[in-house]
């Protein structure tokens, strides 16, 4: 189905609070910030509302267990939008560790991060007229973003339980990054699957390779840090800034919420894929269609092929008009790379909108492209087997019982990450 979209005033404040964790919580949290708080992507009162309150500060809470990424993160986000209050850092790291991170580590002096976080989350939520979730960016490598942010993700469900929670995951290069990053990995993937209810899982290995496709060559530059977190921003501002649409008296893409409602129709698969293709001048929507899902896998390691239950495609183009005429055979190309499941009776959904804040001002087009797809399952199962093979030979575990971290942590992360890809595997019967 499609959605054009109309203009459209919204009164009062909208329910998203932005809760970034972590290091490269952080770092993504900035270049997603520095594109939003541009003059032209805050134009009109109701650009405004998924992001700030009422007094123009942003509903945004940083949380790191060091103050060095906060406080660049604040001197690089200009024009005051951070409430200093929710600028909330410690004064050591969590090591790396899933464990330290989620038992907060806090010591005598110190107040607990989960405490103060928590204690400026409500006060944000009631600032709020309407809060009904919150959106999480963090990693899977650290003990920051990987261990705190689960507890979090959980303090969160229990105490705003009608609340919903989106996170935007980043995996550590599969190379290694820490020495514990499988067992973070593992812990912090079953607490998500618990207590979030989707999951933008974005893999450092195919983020550099998609940074990069734009300049691909014979021989591939080097893609900096920074360019790999502006184009993971760039994908959420396709997907998660608003569009402005109405069917009937129901706003479509006004919130974060709706892409849940569009890709996660069976609550138990919530890992969702995402990928973005934009160009200048004249748009080819077909090719754009087929540079988004360029990097998405087909099948499996073993040869099974991968399906998809849902997917949702966002059209940013000053020539809406373009894509319509083309949607058609857009849909049916996106429907047959993901493998769309049959018992899906509208298993692809579009929104469009004139603008696009990653180039605004351009005569640009871009499709971002997000897929509940099984390939997520390809990458629960590296985890899984890298860390049951570390935890049978009980490698660094001396390391999560120091921090209150028990056996009945990992048999329970192991079983729920195999029922996950169980339920994946099974998309195609």
């Amino acid at each position: 189905m499609i959605h054009r979209c109309i203009c459209m005033v919204i009164n009062g404040t909208m329910s998203a609070v932005w809760l970034q964790v972590g290091q490269c919580g952080n770092q993504i949290g900035q270049e997603w910030w520095q594109l939003l708080t541009q003059k032209s992507a805050l134009q009109g009162e109701a650009d405004r509302h998924p992001f700030c309150s009422l007094d123009g500060k942003l509903s945004a809470i940083c949380v790191d267990s060091e103050p060095k990424v906060v406080r660049k993160l604040q001197k690089h986000v200009k024009g005051g939008f951070f409430r200093e209050s929710n600028l909330i850092v410690g004064k050591q790291g969590r090591g790396k560790n899933w464990a330290y991170g989620y038992h907060d580590g806090r010591s005598d002096n110190e107040r607990g991060l989960l405490q103060r976080t928590m204690e400026s989350l409500r006060k944000e939520a009631e600032r709020r007229d309407c809060y009904c979730g919150t959106v999480l960016f963090h990693s899977l490598g650290g003990g920051t973003g990987a261990g705190l942010s689960s507890r979090l993700c959980e303090a969160i469900r229990d105490e705003y339980s009608l609340g919903q929670i989106l996170a935007v995951t980043v995996a550590p290069h599969q190379a290694g990054e820490s020495p514990l990053q499988h067992y973070n990995a593992l812990l912090c993937l079953a607490w998500l699957q618990r207590h979030a209810d989707g999951i933008l899982l974005l893999q450092n290995d195919e983020v550099l390779a998609r940074a990069g496709a734009p300049h691909a060559a014979a021989v591939q530059p080097r893609v900096s840090l920074s360019s790999m977190n502006a184009y993971i921003a760039s994908c959420l501002a396709g997907l998660l800034y608003p569009v402005e649409a109405f069917t009937g008296r129901v706003s479509i893409g006004m919130e974060p919420w709706e892409l849940l409602r569009a890709v996660c129709p069976m609550p138990a698969m919530k890992f969702l894929y995402v990928s973005q293709a934009s160009q200048r001048g004249t748009a080819f929507w077909d090719s754009l269609a087929s540079s988004a899902v360029r990097y998405l896998p087909r099948e499996s390691h073993t040869g099974q092929p991968h399906h998809s239950t849902a997917v949702l495609a966002v059209a940013r183009s000053p020539d809406e008009d373009s894509f319509l005429r083309a949607h058609t055979s857009v849909l049916k190309r996106l429907r047959q790379a993901c493998r769309c499941v049959p018992w899906n009776p509208f298993p692809v959904s579009c929104w469009t909108d004139s603008r696009s804040v990653a180039e605004p001002g351009s005569h640009s087009h871009s499709l971002t492209v997000c897929a509940n797809h099984s390939s997520s399952a390809d990458f629960l199962q590296q985890v899984v087997e890298r860390a049951r093979v570390m935890y049978r030979a009980g490698a660094y575990l001396h390391w999560y019982w120091r921090h209150g971290c028990e056996e009945e942590d990992f048999r329970q992360a192991f079983d729920t990450l195999h029922s996950v890809m169980d339920d994946y595997g099974h998309l195609g019967e």
